[in-house]
């Protein structure tokens, strides 16, 4: 019995050790894909590109402030190149968050590194009759 729970007990936490590790990882897939969504949304209402930038950065950020996402670095890219298209032709905002994510205090575990990139990419359609100027 001793040696049964002596060759177990290391498997059953490495085995705990992954579960939150991939929960880690899920959770903060879900954070980054609303963070990207909310920006993209709030780029897809302005009235310019200039400010569809500036609004959808300000939403990503206290998106995922708000999330609690424990990010090393993060980037936003906005591509705002649909408000150049003339009023009447169907076009988007695109909006793109990648996050390195903060495992270092997981990264007991071989193998579990102290970042993990966490990426997406949401697109919101602007309305295609709304005036739009694509002034960068």
């Amino acid at each position: 019995m001793a040696v049964e729970l002596v060759v177990c007990a290391p498997l059953l936490a490495g085995f705990i050790w992954l579960v939150i590790f991939g929960g880690r990882i899920a959770l903060a897939h879900q954070a980054v894909q609303t963070a990207a969504a909310d920006a993209a949304r709030a780029a897809s209402i302005a009235r310019t590109a200039t400010t569809a930038r500036t609004q959808a950065r300000q939403w990503a950020t206290t998106s995922l402030a708000n999330q609690g996402l424990d990010c090393t670095t993060t980037r936003i890219d906005i591509d705002t190149t649909g408000f150049s298209r003339p009023v009447g032709t169907p076009a988007t905002v695109t909006v793109q968050i990648g996050c390195d994510l903060n495992t270092a205090d997981l990264a007991a575990l071989p193998g579990i590194p102290h970042t993990m990139p966490i990426q997406a990419t949401m697109t919101s359609p602007l309305d295609t009759y709304r005036e739009r100027t694509g002034h960068r």
